[in-house]
């Protein structure tokens, strides 16, 4: 994958101080994405727990973010890779992604679970589908998001 240039107009910061960052801000963006609801105490929580994190601002206001869990050397998942819909199209994204995979150099697995859609975005990003991963589906709208139609 190209090297992406960040946008001079946002303010990059990775592995920051947690107690720095606008939980409330997180949820408004989980829910400008339609993602399911989240809690504030729970969000931090999870962001504490990964191994690295990235949140993008424009004029201190967060407009996008992502976290990596894992293992710290074999297994990573990208989590949360969020973008602000009034600031998407601008490689924010792309940014987020490459960011974070940079930060797992060696790392034997590294993948993520995509929300609905957005398949052709991480196609165009070097990622490839993974045809020996699976899911416990948490409820009816997993099951109908995420997994394969068995005949």
């Amino acid at each position: 994958m190209a090297t992406i240039t960040p946008n001079t107009n946002y303010q990059y910061k990775l592995n920051v101080d947690l107690s720095e960052v606008d939980w409330q801000r997180i949820l408004e963006l989980f829910k400008a994405v339609a993602w399911k609801y989240r809690k504030a105490g729970e969000i931090e929580g999870t962001f504490r727990n990964s191994t690295a994190t990235i949140f993008v601002y424009h004029n201190e206001l967060i407009i996008a973010f992502g976290r990596v869990v894992g293992d710290g050397r074999y297994y990573a998942m990208l989590a949360d890779i969020v973008v602000d819909p009034d600031y998407q199209g601008q490689g924010l994204g792309k940014y987020l992604v490459q960011a974070l995979n940079d930060q797992l150099v060696d790392y034997h697995f590294v993948n993520l679970t995509a929300a609905p859609r957005s398949d052709r975005f991480y196609k165009s990003i070097g990622w490839k589908k993974q045809t020996t991963s699976y899911i416990w589906p948490q409820g009816p709208k997993q099951l109908r998001q995420h997994c394969e139609v068995e005949k």
